[in-house]
């Protein structure tokens, strides 16, 4: 007891000696950049601040400043690209290719964020990176974004938690993360050419937390400007988002990087924020002249002759070396990583055992038995798809992806008698294929359990992921249906055999009216990574007991998405109006008592837990809520208990309640645990755009703890 109460008195000594050396590592930094800037001619500072070839920014020799080497993606390093974007061949460059950013999500871990970016980090120091673009953060507001399984929920809180721990295992590395995309980028279908208008209570309580989060708790280096407009400016050169938000409110000092040829003016970009323009002149190939972007040799004409001023240009300077000298691109003291470990592809395959969520399961069809099960039918072209190299620019060339099909193989291939059937082919505008639906059928009838594996799709390579992908950067989904007939084909598989399993691969939500009344089992697998398909057996057999949580709610129908109900997509006439306003996702559906088909924060166990023993109580300017969870059930199990918001009464209309807290407990049998969580002052406010300002409104909080928005198990209150 008496070195509990030591450690509690010296905790505020060891943060204030922490700070302290904190301002003084950056002074030293800030003393290296002036003598630095001092020796720079105007031509070297304004190749510093955009593009050399399509990964780099320029670099100063003679001073020791190296070139800047950025790598997508968000869930593993991409492959090599040469200079100016031609694949680069006979190069160790097959990564860990982690489970999407979805799929983490869903895992409601904040400590496999922080391992995930480990991987990242140590993995993009090891093939020479220095910056890693992601994580990728905007809130996903319709299931038709083609990028939401980059993306990770509709929630500003959950991203928040998850974004800052991907951050940190990054850049403990030594690599700089780089969040993105800031901000409103929500769709990718015209996202190069759309502007988006929307309220500023929607924009402080939604789209900019995870921003912000990243900033002030995170500590990010870097950010990327998003494509489109906002408020009639374009985001990557927009002065109210870059200049007032970003870099005086909450202080940012690291540097802000264009999407790809995303700057659209030299004026602009100088003035409003954007330190770094990035692109890849591909008219210009195979011999590109970087020097003709925006924020190229068109500067150095303007600052000589007096239309510019060049203290704007140094700012930029000042901010990418900042960053260079914080993870020692400059003194050359950063230590190497390390490459496709057993440790990263585990990281990998425990992410994926976290991340994938048990949507439904009756009859007690799932775990299955292995001694009981001797034959099982494998349906789908997504079970033996390898998908790494999908999605766009966050492909990953993987250095080996265990798939559905294959991680049951391995598993129970020795005992049990596995067939496989294609059941629909990937062909965008394909109708259903007679054929295959009725061979897989037949297989079907004759197994014991029939395992069908659809969803969405990535598509492959460049040649073929425009037309065939319905997750991918540059494209979004025409509706919520299942392509390829696949609604067909599981009805049919189905009326064959009602032990039947559904597991889905993809970014999102996907209309299942069709069938899911009739489907005893389904899994919500995402694109679950290298490792993925031997946890998703892992956890079919048992061995693994799912814990994954939905981060984003799943509508029954398209028309139910309050995007499409209340607001604009895509838009028209170049605008899209964010009339949904503050009511995305769950606060949509909970505060106007809409259905889901599977609630945000849901997910099923082979175990039960139950609630019991709320306390709120205040203690100073903050609320500690605790409340015990025990597991009733018979199996080990993790259950993620979430604390939501709603305030009684307030001046503005508020949602029905809001996601401010969580916790994530491994349970064994019998085992229970009293959760502690701490509701701070931000944690009641919301922010009142006609005074323009966050408030926290004396009144009656409920504070409601549960297994999801819909399934609410403790409440009390609290008065402020």
């Amino acid at each position: 007891m008496i070195q509990t109460f030591k450690k509690l008195a010296l905790a505020p000594v060891v943060m204030f000696v922490v700070q302290v050396q904190a301002q003084q590592q950056d002074a030293a930094i800030r003393a290296k950049i002036d003598q630095l800037v001092k020796q720079l001619t105007l031509e070297e500072k304004v190749r510093m601040i955009h593009a050399s070839s399509s990964f780099t920014s320029g670099g100063v020799p003679r001073l020791g400043i190296p070139e800047l080497v950025t790598s997508d993606g968000p869930h593993g390093v991409r492959l090599e690209h040469g200079r100016d974007w031609v694949a680069d061949t006979n190069v160790y460059d097959s990564a860990t290719y982690l489970p999407t950013s979805i799929c983490l999500a869903a895992t409601w871990n904040p400590q496999l964020g922080y391992a995930f970016g480990a991987v990242l980090g140590s993995e993009a120091s090891f093939r020479g990176k220095d910056v890693i673009l992601g994580p990728a953060i905007n809130i996903i507001r319709t299931p038709l974004n083609g990028r939401n399984f980059e993306y990770q929920s509709e929630d500003p809180y959950l991203i928040s938690k998850m974004a800052v721990g991907y951050i940190k295992g990054v850049q403990a590395q030594g690599i700089s993360a780089c969040v993105k995309h800031f901000a409103a980028n929500n769709q990718e279908v015209n996202r190069t050419s759309i502007d988006v208008q929307m309220s500023e209570r929607a924009l402080r309580e939604l789209y900019l937390p995870g921003f912000k989060a990243a900033v002030k708790e995170g500590d990010v280096n870097t950010i990327m400007g998003s494509y489109n407009k906002f408020r009639g400016q374009w985001a990557t050169q927009n002065s109210y988002l870059l200049n007032d938000i970003l870099k005086k409110e909450w202080g940012f000092k690291g540097f802000v990087m264009s999407d790809w040829n995303a700057v659209h003016s030299t004026m602009q970009a100088l003035w409003n924020g954007c330190d770094l323009e990035m692109g890849t002149d591909l008219g210009m190939l195979p011999d590109p002249d970087y020097g003709k972007f925006f924020m190229g040799d068109t500067l150095v004409t303007l600052v000589r002759n007096g239309q510019a001023p060049e203290y704007l240009i140094d700012d930029k300077v000042r901010r990418i070396l900042y960053v260079m000298y914080k993870t020692n691109m400059i003194d050359g003291k950063r230590t190497k990583g390390s490459f496709n470990t057993k440790e990263h592809q585990q990281t990998a395959q425990k992410v994926a055992e976290e991340g994938i969520v048990l949507l439904k399961n009756e009859q007690g069809l799932l775990p299955l038995q292995a001694g009981a099960v001797k034959n099982i039918a494998v349906i789908g072209y997504n079970a033996d798809r390898k998908q790494s190299l999908g999605g766009g620019s966050s492909q990953v060339k993987a250095f080996y992806e265990i798939t559905p099909l294959k991680g049951l193989q391995q598993l129970a291939g020795g005992n049990v008698n596995i067939t496989y059937s294609k059941g629909y082919n990937i062909e965008r505008g394909a109708k259903a294929d007679a054929t295959l639906i009725k061979e897989a059928a037949e297989a079907a009838a004759r197994a014991d359990i029939a395992i069908v594996v659809g969803g969405w799709t990535h598509g492959y390579d460049y040649s073929v992921w425009k037309d065939n992908a319905y997750d991918a950067e540059d494209t979004d989904k025409p509706d919520m249906f299942m392509p390829f007939g696949q609604d067909e084909l599981i009805s049919a598989v189905l009326a064959a055999n009602p032990k039947t399993i559904i597991v889905l691969m993809g970014g999102g939500a996907i209309d299942m009216s069709q069938w899911i009344d009739k489907t005893p089992a389904v899994l919500q697998a995402w694109y679950p990574g290298m490792e993925g398909g031997s946890a998703l057996a892992r956890i079919l057999f048992g061995q693994v007991n799912p814990s994954g949580k939905l981060p984003v709610s799943f509508p029954k129908k398209l028309e139910d998405v309050p995007a499409h109900k209340l607001g604009q997509y895509p838009g028209s006439k170049g605008l899209v109006y964010y009339n949904d306003d503050i009511y995305v996702g769950y606060r949509y559906y909970d505060t106007y008592k809409v259905n889901p088909q599977f609630a945000f924060g849901h997910g099923l166990s082979y175990t039960t837990f139950s609630y019991s023993n709320i306390s709120v109580r205040p203690k100073g300017k903050s609320t500690v809520v605790t409340f015990t969870v025990k597991n009733t059930g018979k199996v080990a199990g993790a259950e993620v208990a979430q604390v939501y918001v709603k305030q009684e009464k307030s001046a503005l209309p508020r949602p029905e309640k809001e996601l401010k807290g969580f916790e994530k407990v491994y349970l064994q049998p019998g085992q229970q645990k009293v959760i502690t969580v701490t509701l701070n002052n931000d944690a009641f406010s919301y922010y009142n755009d006609v005074k323009n300002e966050w408030v926290t409104e004396a009144g009656i909080f409920d504070i409601l703890v549960g297994g999801s928005s819909r399934d609410i198990k403790l409440q009390d209150k609290v008065k402020l």
